[in-house]
């Protein structure tokens, strides 16, 4: 090991060289070194941790109605309230949590999932393999969204009933975005010196995308899991605000702004909607927050 030599005083003093810190260490210091994104996250872990634990917080029955409790106001029994069903706020606020956490992770990740593995065969493949992938990815992204998921999702909702078929078809009319991303990324990363001669010493189509190219843009790949993440949870609040969403038996936070489409709760009774129109926007706020936090950290020239 190389030393650093000083002389002071007439007396030698060595000291080791410091050590030079990866790319990804260096991100994470960055990264916690953000007080707004680390506050989010702490918050996105506190809201994530309630809402797994919720049958161990709360004993009321997430489902059951009860004519004699309809509308109360928030109390010692019931902290938030209660809704037009007599059903506990603060009970629906945890067990709703769990269904829009998972509707946004799951479709993150398929969505991720999809966009790579169709952006990376399309960027590294080009010609005749890229124009196929890509052409199917405009049919996929000139489809209304929200029309065709709101028709999908009724079809298939008589032949396999839940959350996992709003799941699946938010997913395959969501990844058209991110496989354009990850193929740009791929075109430009393709044609530097390390991936061709990667090529040239027979390296494999697979290996050189999975070993070469996907670590050099997964930076992106994160950012942009993060944007999704928030989009995703957006929609399902959307579709079930709607109607057209998780079913109106299982509790959401898209399900229990359903409420807040009669002018009566709207005015009068705001314990029903706010609380989970409050948590839907600070839940948003927090994993944009987190995506930008990591945005700037893996961006070597920022030095915020």
């Amino acid at each position: 090991m190389m030393e650093i030599i000083t002389q002071k005083d007439s007396k030698i003093i060595t000291s080791p060289p410091k050590k030079s810190l990866s790319p990804w260490a260096m991100a994470r210091r960055k990264f916690l070194k953000n007080k707004l994104a680390m506050t989010s996250l702490v918050f996105l872990l506190i809201v994530a941790i309630l809402s797994v634990l919720a049958p161990y917080i709360t004993t009321a029955d997430v489902t059951r109605i009860n004519i004699g409790e309809m509308g109360l106001k928030p109390s010692g029994d019931h902290w938030l309230g209660t809704d037009k069903s007599g059903r506990d706020v603060f009970t629906r606020l945890l067990y709703g949590g769990r269904i829009s956490l998972l509707v946004g992770i799951s479709c993150t990740v398929f969505v991720i999932l999809l966009g790579t593995i169709v952006g990376s065969i399309a960027g590294y493949f080009g010609g005749t393999v890229d124009n196929i992938l890509m052409r199917f990815t405009d049919f996929v992204l000139n489809f209304p969204f929200l029309v065709f998921v709101i028709v999908i999702n009724a079809i298939l909702f008589g032949i396999v009933s839940g959350v996992w078929v709003l799941i699946g078809v938010i997913s395959l009319l969501s990844w058209g975005g991110i496989a354009r991303i990850v193929r740009s990324k791929i075109l430009s990363e393709k044609e530097n010196e390390y991936i061709i001669a990667a090529i040239s010493i027979g390296c494999s189509p697979a290996k050189v995308i999975v070993k070469h190219l996907l670590p050099n843009v997964l930076s992106t790949i994160i950012v942009q899991a993060t944007i999704t993440f928030a989009t995703m949870i957006v929609i399902e609040s959307a579709l079930s605000f709607l109607g057209f969403g998780v079913p109106q038996e299982i509790p959401s936070w898209g399900n229990m702004l359903n409420s807040a489409r009669e002018p009566d709760v709207l005015q009068f009774k705001l314990w029903i909607w706010v609380p989970p129109a409050l948590i839907i926007t600070l839940t948003i706020l927090s994993i944009n927050f987190i995506g930008e936090g990591i945005k700037d950290a893996l961006n070597p020239k920022s030095r915020r």
